[in-house]
C-alpha cells in the first residue's frame, strides 16, 4: 500500500462533518457581508511570493514548495492566499472596492505537529480598495463571528498596530540598537534578522524573555497611524468584539502595515496556537508591480485548527435513511427518496433491498437521525420509523415523516 505523505491528512467521515459545518458557515457569512467567491490558482510564479511575502521571510527562505516546470519557469504551490488575490485584483484592472472570500489548501514544508501541516486548509477574506478603519473592523468582526457561529469557545482577539513605512523607519533603528545590545543572548535565527527584518525577532518564541524589554511599534506611531488604530479600537468596541492590545504582535510576512491581529481559543493549545490572523497590507500592491499603493486588509483562518477547537458535536449527517423491506418496493422507495430530497431533507438509501439488518447497519454508519422502512405499511399510506438516538420505533403517515423528523 502507498501511504499518504508526511504532513498531509485524509479528512473522512465522520470527522469531515465538522468541516462541512465550517465551510457552510463561512459561505453563509461571507455572502451576508457582501463578499464574492474567489477561486484562486494553486500554482503561482515564485516571484510573486518572493516579492510580495518577502525574500527574507521564513516562508520564502525555508517553507515553499518551489520547482521548475517543463517550460523552465520557477513556480510555487501557494503558501498563502493574499499575494495571489492582490495579483488577480491588479490583473483584472485594480479599480475600486473588491471584497472576496476564498478557501482551499496551502502548502508549506514545515515540521509536522499539531496545528502545523505541510498541506493545510484556510478560509480567507480580503477587502481591497478601502483605506478606512471600518474595513479593518469588518474583517475582524467577521472572523470573530465565524468562530462563534461554529461553536469555538473562549475566543480572544490580539490586536496591534505596526505603523506605516515612515513610522517603522525610525522605529527599526531603535529596535536594531536594542537587539544589537543583546545579540549575544539571542538565537541564531534572531541574530540573522537584526539587520534585514528586526520586527520578526519580536515574534520569536524562544527569544521572548530577551526581547520583553524591547521598544514596541505601538509607542512609535505617527499621528495619522495612531488615529487609524484608535478608530479600529472604537469600531471593535462599538461592535462588542472583545480584544486585547498585544504590543509585540507582528505578522510573519513583509507586506503588513498598520493593523495586525490574531485570534485564539481556550479550546486549542499547540506550539502554534493561533486560529488565524491578518491585518492591513497596503504596500503589497506596489511590491508586486502596482504603480500606486492598494489599500487592503484581510484575514486567513486555519480550518484544521478551528475544527480542533469546535466543541459542539457535528450533529446527524443525514435526516433520514430509507430502508426497503423487499425488492418489489424499490421503485416506490426511489420515488419517495426523490420527493424527500426535493422537500429539502438530507436522505440516503442503498438503492437495493439487502436484509433489513444490513440496511440498519448502513444507516447507523451513515449518521442518520432516523430510519424509515418502506414495507407492507406503505400500501396503507404509512411507514415504520425508528429514532436512531433514542431507539424509539413507531408508525407514521408518509406525508407526516417530515414533521416526525423535526419534532
Amino acid at each position: 500500500m502507498i501511504p499518504r505523505l508526511k504532513g498531509t491528512d485524509d479528512i473522512l467521515p465522520p470527522d469531515s462533518a465538522k468541516w462541512r459545518i465550517l465551510l457552510r458557515a463561512f459561505d453563509d457569512l461571507s455572502a451576508k457581508y457582501g463578499y464574492d467567491l474567489a477561486l484562486m490558482p494553486v500554482l503561482e510564479s515564485t516571484e510573486l511570493f518572493a516579492r510580495g511575502v518577502g525574500a527574507g521571510t521564513e516562508v520564502v527562505e525555508k517553507q515553499m514548495y518551489t520547482f521548475v516546470d517543463r517550460g523552465g519557469r520557477s513556480v510555487t504551490l501557494r503558501p498563502e492566499f493574499t499575494a495571489g488575490i492582490v495579483r488577480a485584483y491588479l490583473e483584472s484592472g485594480g479599480n475600486g472596492v473588491m471584497k472576496v472570500a476564498a478557501s482551499g489548501p496551502q502548502f508549506r514544508y514545515e515540521q509536522p505537529q499539531k496545528g502545523r501541516r505541510r498541506q493545510f486548509y484556510q478560509v480567507d477574506l480580503e477587502y481591497l480598495g478601502e483605506q478606512g478603519a471600518r474595513a479593518d473592523v469588518e474583517i475582524i468582526e467577521m472572523s470573530y463571528e465565524l468562530l462563534v457561529t461554529v461553536g469555538v469557545p473562549g475566543i480572544t482577539v490580539h490586536l496591534n498596530s505596526i505603523g506605516d513605512a515612515a513610522d517603522r523607519l525610525a522605529y527599526r533603528e531603535l529596535l536594531r540598537d536594542f537587539l544589537r545590545s543583546v545579540a549575544a543572548e539571542l538565537s541564531a535565527d534572531a541574530r540573522k534578522r537584526i539587520e534585514d527584518n528586526p520586527l520578526r525577532v519580536l515574534d520569536s518564541k524562544i527569544d521572548a524573555d530577551i526581547v520583553a524589554s524591547a521598544p514596541v511599534p505601538l509607542d512609535h506611531l505617527g499621528s495619522e497611524t495612531a488615529a487609524h488604530f484608535a478608530a479600529v479600537r472604537a469600531g471593535l468596541d462599538e461592535a462588542g468584539i472583545p480584544y486585547e492590545v498585544a504590543p509585540r504582535l507582528v505578522r510573519g510576512l513583509d507586506y503588513y502595515n498598520r493593523t495586525v491581529f490574531e485570534l485564539f481559543s481556550t479550546a486549542f493549545e499547540a506550539a502554534q496556537s493561533s486560529l488565524g490572523g491578518g491585518g492591513r497590507y497596503d504596500p503589497l500592491g506596489e511590491l508586486i508591480g502596482a504603480k500606486h499603493p492598494v489599500p487592503a486588509v484581510g484575514v486567513a483562518l486555519g480550518c484544521d485548527r478551528i475544527v480542533a477547537a469546535m466543541l459542539a458535536p457535528a450533529g446527524p449527517r443525514l435526516d433520514l435513511f430509507v430502508a426497503v423491506a423487499a425488492e418489489a418496493r424499490i421503485v416506490e422507495a426511489a420515488r419517495w427518496v426523490r420527493r424527500l430530497r426535493e422537500a429539502g431533507h438530507r436522505v440516503d438509501w442503498t438503492g437495493s433491498a439487502p436484509s433489513l439488518k444490513a440496511q440498519f447497519k448502513t444507516a447507523d454508519r451513515s449518521g442518520a437521525r432516523g430510519v424509515a422502512v418502506v414495507g407492507d405499511e406503505w400500501d396503507g399510506g404509512e411507514v415504520r420509523v425508528k429514532d436512531m438516538t433514542t431507539g424509539e420505533e413507531t408508525t407514521v403517515r408518509i406525508e407526516e415523516v417530515g414533521e416526525w423528523l423535526h419534532r
